[in-house]
Order: structure tokens, then C-alpha cells, then sequence
């Protein structure tokens, strides 16, 4: 059943961006906006911008933009009912459904959504399990050995697989699930022997369900408890459309609150590490579950906060072998601190071994950071070799490189020369080479995001040749619908026209070529005929989701002027609102002239191409004609905007 209206629109009446958008990245009051470092993409400098005001964010790199619940469905991968019924979860509304909804309406629920129910209901029948007499003698009692409560079974979901070949294929198929969901969720098998028979992926094993960000279930990880060494010990969900695992950290939905309160994120490695540290009262970990970090993955711990501690077990090889973990931590621009345990021990064996305070104390007590930690590595093989000495400084400066910061940088640089008793003006020529080197490949590198546009640039005529004659009519396509939508609404100076209705009057007989404009624009038009004049919450209440977008690009300013300029410095800053009379004229012109820019465009080929379309001599007279004419025509706008052609 789909969310009734009245729910929907309670839902937007109470949420709130800044409050939901700060449940996924820190966000800094910056003017009048808040920034941060986009969640969609990769970035080092925000260039995400929150307008409370407005209820809508944009990313000016990526160019990512909506409102509450458009967020929502970017950052969870899922559909506007879905999002609706998050954000009246997390706001305590209650859900009515839509008893409208026909039979194929309910089929035609997006697969994303489908397997998110069937991952729901898997988790349920695992925890489930726990109760059954297999369950309770081989899962639960592994639980119980391990220390895990109800409570923390409860808030982990942890679970267990029956013994058996398709114990969950058969109560989903019983329960009404499909099996192509079952097998596109991974929850079960085909046989390569014969299609026709599936069976359950996980079996007899204790389950550990993998929770996204807002706490659905979209995977699991199995341990299995007997000694079969034709089986691993640990088999996890495969990759699927609810579930990457390059994007995703075990225990992240338990810890971020923990991650955002303490300001620091510790990493581990298993799923019963995380679980031990939390019974111990460390709430803020996450795990890799086994694999080797991803910038997904660090970038979902910078979401929450800048500092994370590696929990390394006591094994100077393994350590040494996932060394690579901490430089890409430095390059996504994470303060890294790392801590060992003694020889032979895991976080989780020995937080059960020594209890929680004595644990507590010990990841104070031996947090070290990383330049000391590297360094501390290596001790015993610098002091008996010279050679291998100037390779770990080499190894060292490396991961200093790493650091995209030039304060902290230089901080790092002087610790490791005292560390390694070198000269610290050899340790920055050494690093110089190495920044040198990244600058010199990244200018080799396409821009990461889109080159943003000034609306009231001119392009002179060497310019033109080299931009479209289509691109430049967008642009000022772009720039009219920009002053409709943000001015539209005000008075022309000692007078009773609004700017929409000049604006509109003016361009009546121009044709937009950008469909999205020509669409903003008849919307616009529609409403002035019905005696109303549009505002920006017209149309981001839309459901044409091109047009909301468009919208919020043109109503969010990438800079503001501080307002210290005119304050502090007496320095006034002409805006274009204070003469629209001005800005709307001026606009009106550019526009035109690009009008005919591009009929003298269109003239000027046909009479090129007048030998093989046939024309006769007063057809190419005419055009001629027509030419000079546009030509005057752009002389006269020229003159008017005061630009100077040789």
C-alpha cells in the first residue's frame, strides 16, 4: 500500500534540512547557509550548500540539489515512498496508507524497495531462529560464550541460519516472496547442476546483519561454528542493488551518533569486534569486515567526523601488510591515530580478557599517532640497517605526503625529523618532490565538477566562435529564468508592473530551445494568466524533479557578500536587485541578441550553401538583406550594452 497525502504533506510540514541533513555530514554556518563536504562525491573544500531559508541543499560540484526528502532518496538509494516514511519515522508520524492504490500499483514497487522488504524479512527469521531448539543450542550459546546479551543481540540483530537446505527459501515462498527477489536480495542459490533448484545461501551459521546508514538490512555476514575446513569461515552477502560493499562500514547505523558526539571513529576489523567494543562501552567503531578500506568507505567515516583510531591486532606482519589503510585514510583528509594490542590479542578477545574499564584505559593510554606508530614499526630495522633506514624515512614522508592539510603537513614533517634524527629541511625537500609530483599529475586530470557560470559575463566575438551558438542561447535562456524566478514577483521602481509581466511582455514572440527553460517558462506564463504570480515554493512543489533541481540551481548563490564589507568597511557592494528596471532591460537585450546572432548565423549558411540548395540570385539577395539587416540590428543592442566590436 502506498502513503496516503495527508501523511506526505505532514511529513513536509514538519521536516526539517538542517536537522536531516545533519544526521549524514557535520554542516558549518558560513553567511547565510551551512556548508559541508558533499556526500556525493569526493571533495577536500565544501562545495555542498544548505539554504534553511529555502528547505533546499546544492552541491555545486556535482550538482546535486533538492529538498528534504530528495535528499533522503540520494543518500538511501530509495524511492519517495520510502523516504517518506523515514522521515515519519524519524519524526515520530504516524503512517496511513492509501487504500486507493489498485493491484498493479502495488506490483509495480521498485526491485530496490523489494529487496529491502525480503532483507527484512530475512533478518526477522534469523533473529527468530535464535528461540528455535537448534538455535538456542549452537547460536545462542555461541552468543552467550562470547558475552552477548539479549540487548546486544537485540540491537545488532544478530541471528542464526538452520541447518538445512532451504529452511528461508521456503518460509519466504510461504510468506508471499518472490524467488527472483530471494536470489537478486542474495539470499539464496541456483544450482549450476539444474536452474530449477535453488537453495539458501546461509546455513548453518550465526548471522550478523550489515544495516545501511539509516538501519534497513541490506546484507549479512556468517560465521560458521563447526571445524570444516572445506568451508570458510566467514561468507557474506554478494553485491547487490541495496548492497556495495565498497560503500559500506559494519556497525555504522549503531555508531554514527557515538562517531558525531566523541569526534572520533575506531576502526576494527570484524563484526564481533565492533560488538565487543560496544558491550565494553565504546559505541563509536565500525568495521571493514576483512576487506581493505575503499574511499567509499573513509568517505562515510568523514561524514561523521575528521578523526579516526585504528585498532590493529598484536601482529607485526599483519600490520605491516595493511600499512596501505592508513595512507588512504591521510589522502581523504582524516586526522589517523592507530593503537596495537599485545601479542596474540584481537579488540574483541582481549576487551573480554581484561573487562571494559581496563580496556577503556588501555586505548588511552597506547593511542599514538600515525608518524609515531609508522615509525615505532619499524624501530628495530633502522637501527641495524642504514639502507633499510632511508627507505622507511622515504615510506614515512610518503604518507605525510598523503595529507591534503599544509599545517599539518608541516607539523608531521618536524615530528618525524626528530623521531628519525634527520634534518628536517632534507625530510621537506623530500616531500616537496612528492607534492610536485601529485600537482603535476592532477593538472593532467579533468575538473571534478562543472565550471560555474556568471550570469552577466559577455562573450565577445572571439568567444562566440569558440562557444555554440546553442550553448550561448542557453546560458541567457538560463539567466531570464533565473531573474523570473528569484525577482519575478517585485516592482519595477515608480511603477505598477512586476518584472515577470515586462520581462514576459518583452521576449513574447521568442521561442526557449532549452526544453527545461521552455517548460519553467509556460508554467510561469500559466500562473501570471490566472492572475497569480509563481514563487520558488511553486515550483519546487512540483513533481517534475529536472525543474526542482533546475530551480534550486538558480536560486542558490555560490558566494555572498559579507555583510563585514559594508559594516565594518564601508564598502558598498552594488547588487543586481537594486535597479531591476536595469538588470531586466539589459537581460531583455542579451537575450535578443543572441536571438540574432544565431538568424545571422543560419542566413550566413544558406547563402554558403546557396550553389547546392539551388537558390537563385534574389533569393541569395534576399538573405543578404536579411543578413545586414540582423546585422544592424546587433549594432544597435551592441550599442546599447555598451559593447565595443574592432
Amino acid at each position: 500500500m502506498g502513503i496516503s497525502k495527508i501523511t506526505a504533506d505532514k511529513v513536509k510540514e514538519r521536516m526539517d534540512i538542517e536537522e536531516v541533513i545533519s544526521d549524514y555530514v557535520p554542516l558549518k554556518k558560513k553567511g547565510q547557509n551551512l556548508w559541508a563536504c558533499c556526500p556525493f562525491h569526493g571533495e577536500k573544500t565544501p562545495s555542498f550548500s544548505v539554504a534553511p531559508a529555502k528547505q533546499i541543499y546544492k552541491c555545486f560540484g556535482c550538482g546535486k540539489a533538492g529538498d528534504p526528502i530528495q535528499f533522503i532518496m540520494d543518500i538511501e538509494g530509495i524511492g519517495f515512498q520510502e523516504a517518506i516514511r523515514h522521515l515519519a519515522g524519524k519524526y515520530g508520524i504516524e503512517v496511513e496508507e492509501d487504500e486507493t492504490r489498485t493491484p498493479e500499483q502495488e506490483q509495480a514497487q521498485s526491485e530496490r524497495e523489494s529487496l529491502l522488504i525480503a532483507l527484512g524479512f530475512a533478518r526477522d527469521f534469523f533473529v527468530k531462529n535464535l528461540q528455535t531448539p537448534e538455535g538456542k543450542s549452537i547460536g545462542l550459546s555461541y552468543f552467550k560464550e562470547r558475552g552477548f546479551g539479549p540487548s546486544i543481540i537485540e540491537k545488532f540483530d544478530l541471528g542464526y541460519a538452520l541447518d538445512g537446505w532451504d529452511n528461508l527459501l521456503k518460509a519466504a515462498i510461504e510468506a508471499g516472496y518472490q524467488e527472483d527477489v530471494l536470489l537478486k536480495a542474495g539470499l539464496v542459490l541456483q544450482s549450476e547442476k539444474d536452474p530449477n533448484r535453488k537453495y539458501d545461501r546461509f546455513r548453518n551459521r550465526v548471522t550478523f546483519t550489515i544495516h545501511n546508514i539509516s538501519g534497513k538490512p541490506i546484507g549479512f555476514g556468517a560465521r560458521i561454528l563447526t571445524k570444516d575446513k572445506n568451508q570458510p569461515k566467514y561468507i557474506n552477502s554478494p553485491e547487490t542493488a541495496v548492497y556495495h560493499k565498497s560503500d559500506v562500514l559494519y556497525g555504522m547505523y549503531q555508531a554514527k551518533k557515538a562517531i558525531r558526539d566523541k569526534d572520533n571513529c575506531y576502526l576494527v576489523e570484524g563484526y564481533t569486534d565492533v560488538v565487543s567494543l560496544h558491550l565494553s562501552g565504546i559505541e563509536n567503531v565500525v568495521a571493514s569486515s576483512g576487506t581493505s578500506l575503499t574511499d567509499g568507505q573513509i568517505k562515510l567515516i568523514k561524514r561523521f567526523t575528521d578523526q579516526v583510531t585504528v585498532l590493529y591486532d598484536g601482529d607485526s606482519a599483519g600490520i605491516k601488510a595493511s600499512l596501505r589503510g592508513i595512507d588512504l585514510l591521510l589522502e581523504g583528509g582524516l586526522n589517523v591515530k592507530a593503537v596495537v594490542f599485545p601479542e596474540g590479542e584481537d579488540p574483541d578477545s582481549y576487551s573480554r580478557k581484561v573487562g571494559s574499564q581496563a580496556f577503556q584505559e588501555y586505548l588511552e593510554k597506547n593511542s599514538r599517532d600515525f608518524i609515531g606508530f609508522k615509525i615505532g614499526l619499524y624501530k628495530d630495522e633502522i637501527e641495524k640497517d642504514p639502507i633499510r633506514r632511508a627507505e622507511v624515512i622515504r615510506e614515512v614522508v610518503q604518507s605525510i605526503g598523503k595529507i591534503p592539510d599544509p599545517i599539518i603537513r608541516s607539523v608531521y614533517a618536524k615530528e618525524a625529523s626528530g623521531l628519525l634524527e634527520i634534518e628536517e629541511e632534507v625530510l621537506h625537500a623530500e616531500l616537496n618532490k612528492i607534492l610536485l609530483k601529485g600537482q603535476k599529475d592532477s593538472f593532467q586530470k579533468p575538473p571534478e565538477g562543472p565550471d560555474e557560470f556568471t550570469p552577466f559575463e559577455e562573450f565577445m566575438p572571439a568567444q562566440e566562435k569558440e562557444t555554440s551558438f546553442s550553448e550561448i542561447l542557453r546560458l541567457q535562456e538560463r539567466e531570464m529564468i533565473r531573474l523570473l524566478v528569484n525577482y519575478g514577483f517585485e516592482k519595477l521602481e515608480g511603477q505598477e508592473l512586476h518584472l515577470c509581466q515586462y520581462l514576459l511582455d518583452e521576449t513574447e514572440d521568442l521561442e526557449f530551445e532549452t526544453p527545461v527553460y521552455s517548460k519553467i517558462l509556460k508554467m510561469y506564463r500559466y500562473q501570471l494568466a490566472q492572475n497569480l504570480i509563481p514563487s520558488t515554493d511553486y515550483f519546487l512543489s512540483v513533481q517534475d524533479q529536472e525543474i526542482k533541481t533546475e530551480v534550486i540551481d538558480l536560486i542558490s548563490p555560490r558566494h555572498e557578500v559579507s555583510t563585514h564589507w559594508e559594516k565594518t568597511h564601508q564598502i558598498i557592494i552594488g547588487r543586481e536587485n537594486d535597479d531591476l528596471t536595469l538588470t531586466g532591460y539589459k537581460s531583455i537585450l542579451r537575450l535578443k541578441r543572441k536571438f540574432v546572432r544565431k538568424m545571422m548565423e543560419e542566413a550566413k549558411q544558406k547563402i554558403k550553401n546557396a550553389e547546392s540548395e539551388k537558390l537563385d540570385d534574389t533569393q541569395v539577395t534576399e538573405l543578404q538583406e536579411i543578413y545586414f539587416t540582423l546585422k544592424k540590428v546587433q549594432i544597435d543592442i551592441d550599442r546599447e550594452l555598451g559593447i565595443v566590436i574592432g
